[in-house]
């Protein structure tokens, strides 16, 4: 069987996270003057701005400075907070914080750090007492290939509308009011051509859909490089996933989990949103729906923003769909 090194933060196959914390004594590296800044992004006016991403495999990264390091980030809606990958950051000055203990569907995550970061900036766009995790990201460092400084997840993005972009490879940010509407009101040259509703449970973004006729509800999560449905779900639901192989996923501490990967027909969110055949695995969801308090039937994630221009737009609880490109002869 096929071996996949699995990169543990991320939901490759919807990692969670469960917290106890106990106060510890722990390094300190921010100060007041420290600051995130996106390289690349290009700035529309105050409250606008346009980052390039590149995929890596199936993740959405962003180029990203901190501390005088220039280096990637991944963007993960289904990530809780900013984290900082300690593998690249020296730890100095001590400060009180939280210790967390992690688990997962494998779990490989012995512990996180937490602790504010003072300022997280945009360019221009300044967002401050933010919250971040410190852990070690060298496992995905190694299953990627690739240097990562970090990942940036819901407690960033929830002040903005988010618009992924897969065809031209470009999230935007638009700031947002407390009532979610953008305060760029000439954001998008594109045209939404349909719109549904979302639940927001902890940070995670549940959708009600189809998969056939038996109803689910799945998580959305932009670092999920695999769409997931859970073994147990009905017997009409399955008859729509075409199974082709197994795989074996292997996490940092050499736990090992098999799952089905196929492909999933018939995936509807309403009468107007529906997808084509998508690669998902069946895999068990129950720590996920344990850890967050959610009952998920599956997971969309890079399946999903590959065949659908998506807005996300958290206060309102609302995810906006983009009409796709028209491509000249």
């Amino acid at each position: 069987m096929k071996k996949i090194l699995w990169g543990a933060v991320l939901w490759f196959v919807c990692i969670t996270q469960v917290f106890a914390n106990t106060d510890v004594l722990l390094p300190k590296f921010f100060s007041p003057e420290d600051k995130i800044v996106f390289s690349k992004a290009e700035v529309l006016n105050e409250y606008t701005a346009r980052i390039p991403f590149k995929l890596v495999d199936r993740l959405m990264i962003v180029e990203a400075e901190v501390l005088g390091k220039k280096g990637n980030f991944i963007i993960d809606t289904g990530s809780e907070t900013l984290m900082l990958n300690e593998v690249h950051f020296s730890l100095e000055r001590h400060f009180y914080s939280k210790r967390k203990q992690t688990s997962g569907v494998i779990a490989v995550i012995d512990d996180t750090f937490e602790k504010n970061v003072k300022e997280f900036i945009l360019q221009n766009f300044n967002l401050k007492n933010k919250t971040s995790d410190i852990v070690d990201l060298s496992h995905i460092e190694k299953s990627k290939k690739i240097n990562v400084l970090g990942i940036i997840g819901y407690n960033i993005l929830k002040d903005y509308e988010i618009f992924i972009d897969m065809h031209l490879n470009q999230i935007t940010l638009a700031k947002v009011d407390r009532r979610g509407n953008t305060l760029d009101k000439n954001v998008y040259a594109e045209k939404i051509i349909d719109s549904i509703d979302f639940r927001l449970r902890k940070h995670t973004i549940v959708i009600n859909g189809t998969i056939g006729v038996q109803e689910v509800k799945f998580g959305l999560d932009s670092a999920a490089e695999f769409n997931q449905i859970n073994k147990r779900i009905g017997k009409k639901a399955l008859k729509h996933f075409y199974p082709k192989k197994r795989l074996v996923l292997m996490g940092a501490s050499n736990n090992k989990i098999e799952v089905m990967a196929g492909k999933l027909f018939r995936v509807k969110l309403s009468e107007t949103v529906y997808f084509g055949p998508m690669n998902t695995l069946l895999t068990n969801l129950n720590k996920i729906n344990e850890a967050f308090g959610t009952d998920l039937d599956g997971v969309l994630g890079y399946e999903f923003f590959q065949q659908k221009r998506t807005i996300i737009n958290y206060q309102k609880e609302k995810l906006y769909f983009v009409g796709s490109p028209i491509v000249g002869n």
